[in-house]
């Protein structure tokens, strides 16, 4: 897969995933804030990690997969500027997610949780919020502070 195809196919995982959130929450315009690629094989992972790096540069390798800071990409969404290929994972098989920023993640947690698809995860310096819905082959997550905040690369739009 080239770069271009590559961002092709970002744009669709999060135009899957704000069709999710959509169909799901009345956050209709809360922005990208990060998406992320599932790799089903190790020779997709090592095809779109090449791919990825004509795109930006890694800020963050994670366990699962690096994360990378690539130039803006236009998506539904708002423009998307933090991007992860996630190596193969068996409690993965979508295509992958998109990482929302919700102007009141106190308000929206109080709203959602209890709702079906919806389920918090707490990690060492922030919480998410997962939506999954087998209707869709994309996952949606909420998080916060949102991973640009947390890693220092960009203000808040």
């Amino acid at each position: 897969m080239n770069a271009e195809n590559l961002s092709q196919f970002v744009q669709m995982i999060v135009e899957k995933a704000n069709n999710l959130k959509n169909k799901h929450t009345s956050e209709k315009g809360a922005r990208v804030n990060f998406a992320c690629v599932f790799c089903q094989c190790e020779e997709q992972y090592d095809d779109l990690l090449s791919a990825t790096k004509a795109l930006g540069k890694v800020v963050d390798d994670t366990p699962t997969g690096p994360l990378f800071h690539i130039r803006p990409l236009d998506t539904v969404a708002g423009k998307l500027q933090l991007l992860k290929i996630r190596k193969q994972d068996i409690t993965r098989p979508e295509l992958g997610d998109a990482d929302f920023t919700v102007e009141n993640y106190l308000e929206f947690k109080k709203n959602h949780l209890q709702k079906e698809g919806f389920k918090l995860i707490i990690r060492k310096g922030f919480e998410m919020i997962e939506l999954i819905d087998p209707e869709f082959d994309v996952r949606a997550y909420f998080s916060n502070p949102p991973l640009d905040k947390q890693l220092g690369l960009v203000d808040a739009v």
